[in-house]
């Protein structure tokens, strides 16, 4: 992992991948130009569907969350798309509520459903558009 790079995070849990690849393959001319991080399961799926690079982090419930939460913590991210299952419950919510958390104290844009994600993605776009 490059340590002069922010990164876009995409999380996704198992009831959420499919969505997360459709809006992967939307914004796929602007996330190929840029860094993307995911947990292990969300990153492999999202390279082997778009071929996009992805650095993979450990699972969510492995700590997937907290090493992402980390980067968040150390400025590495510029953003993170988190496609949640608020209806099935989930080992590890302890680690989410964590990253969810981190995300605010740090004032990152966190999308947690699809129309808050293309309305970020579009945002981030238009201000690499006019860099």
């Amino acid at each position: 992992m490059n340590n002069s790079h922010s990164y876009i995070a995409l999380i996704a849990h198992d009831a959420k991948k499919e969505e997360m690849i459709s809006l992967v393959e939307r914004h796929r001319i602007f996330l190929d130009q840029d860094f993307l991080v995911a947990t292990r399961t969300t990153g492999s799926l999202i390279t082997e569907r778009t071929g996009l690079v992805v650095h993979s982090m450990l699972s969510g419930p492995q700590g997937g969350d907290l090493q992402i939460g980390a980067l968040v913590a150390t400025e590495r991210v510029k953003a993170m798309v988190f496609l949640r299952d608020p209806l099935t419950a989930h080992p590890h919510e302890p680690d989410i509520s964590a990253l969810l958390k981190v995300c605010d104290i740090h004032n990152i844009p966190l999308a947690t459903n699809v129309a808050s994600a293309d309305i970020i993605l579009d945002r981030l776009t238009q201000l690499a558009l006019k860099a």
